[in-house]
């Protein structure tokens, strides 16, 4: 099998992520780190053992051997550097979301059609074990016919007005905050494991902290606890902190969502109920391996993540044995895997998420930032 030479643009918590994952592979290698600065790029190549660092991805982009580049950096700059990397003649893998409008998502689609362009969109949290076996119950109807959708993306690493990171700032993030980086987990999750579009919602947003202490030094995602009051610049926010949306699924299911960066207690809680005519199902991102199962006339139950029990068609989501925990990492390395398996086969079957669904959530976005100006359903 050939090594495929892969770099990854974006030295902070998912640029980290991205290039661990991608070592699992075996056939790709990291030969090239980008970052705003030199120092930047090259206190990660040291890091990580990667001898190629640049402050300019641009640099990049004429080297032949690099075929494929993870896109990691602020939202802003998702759109402008994936359409030049396609436009080299190079696949893509973009963190979400894709961009900051319906119209630059579009663009991308685009782009990708005319540069016959391997494109991924990160909707790693698809590709838990036990997220998939969800998916292949609703399909196989042991959960009958989809009823009502139920959930949360709840974490609290933005709780008091000293947290920051670059997502608050709308001129990095783009206008949404808690919805574009979280609530869209949770509405692509539900799309993927239901078959459902979402056809009409109802937003309504609330940002708590209408003034934020930045911090006078970058700090990196999830980090930032330990600053002292003279370390900070107080900045007006415009961006949300909760956001919670009614939803339509189809013509029958409805439902209901909340997403917020402001939940004490809450890390990485994402949560999806799914209930249907004839079972329902809970799963929670901060016990990836357990699923429940409810029932209406006999005791409703819970499973543990084994490969061997699972779904025959989610099985290969899942590398471990039972009883060995498969989590965020793992996750990411599924994606990847699939990936860059078209990478290296450009005919063979794309399992990932692409442009083209980051484009329908850029859609179902600007709607949530629509119902919530408008106080109103709006349909999708």
């Amino acid at each position: 099998m050939r090594k495929i030479k892969t770099a990854v643009i974006g030295t902070g918590f998912m640029g980290r992520v991205h290039t661990e994952g991608i070592r699992r592979l075996g056939n790709v290698e990291v030969v090239a780190v980008a970052d705003v600065t030199a120092e930047l790029a090259q206190r990660f190549g040291q890091q990580f053992g990667i001898e190629r660092t640049t402050g300019d991805y641009r640099a990049l982009l004429s080297d032949p051997q690099i075929e494929a580049v993870h896109v990691c950096t602020p939202n802003a700059l998702h759109y402008p550097m994936s359409k030049e990397i396609m436009q080299a003649g190079k696949h893509v893998l973009c963190e979400k979301p894709l961009a900051i409008s319906s119209a630059e998502a579009e663009d991308l689609v685009e782009v990708a059609k005319a540069q016959k362009a391997a494109n991924c969109l990160n909707h790693n949290l698809r590709y838990y074990p036990v997220v998939q076996h969800i998916r292949q119950m609703v399909a196989n109807g042991d959960l009958g016919d989809v009823l009502v959708v139920q959930g949360t993306y709840s974490q609290d690493w933005l709780l008091y007005d000293t947290d920051w990171n670059w997502r608050i700032d709308s001129k990095d993030n783009g206008p949404l905050r808690v919805m574009g980086d979280i609530g869209s987990h949770w509405m692509d999750m539900v799309q993927h494991l239901t078959g459902l579009r979402i056809t009409s919602l109802c937003a309504d947003l609330q940002i708590f902290h209408k003034t934020r202490k930045r911090p006078k030094v970058a700090v990196e995602t999830f980090a930032g606890k330990t600053l002292r009051p003279e370390d900070y610049h107080e900045i007006p926010i415009d961006t949300e902190d909760f956001g919670a949306v009614l939803v339509r699924l189809g013509e029958r299911a409805r439902g209901a969502f909340t997403a917020s960066q402001v939940n004490t207690g809450c890390k990485n809680r994402l949560q999806m109920e799914i209930y249907g005519s004839k079972a329902g199902v809970i799963w929670n991102q901060e016990r990836p391996d357990e699923l429940w199962i409810g029932q209406r006339n006999t005791p409703s139950y819970l499973i543990i993540k084994d490969p061997a029990l699972l779904a025959e068609k989610a099985r290969g989501f899942a590398d471990l044995p039972g009883g060995h925990g498969e989590g965020y990492d793992d996750a990411h390395k599924q994606v990847f895997r699939r990936f860059y398996q078209t990478v290296a086969d450009r005919s063979a079957p794309v399992d990932y998420p692409t442009f083209a669904d980051g484009y329908q959530m850029m859609c179902l976005l600007e709607k949530v930032l629509e119902s919530h100006n408008q106080r109103a359903w709006v349909e999708v």
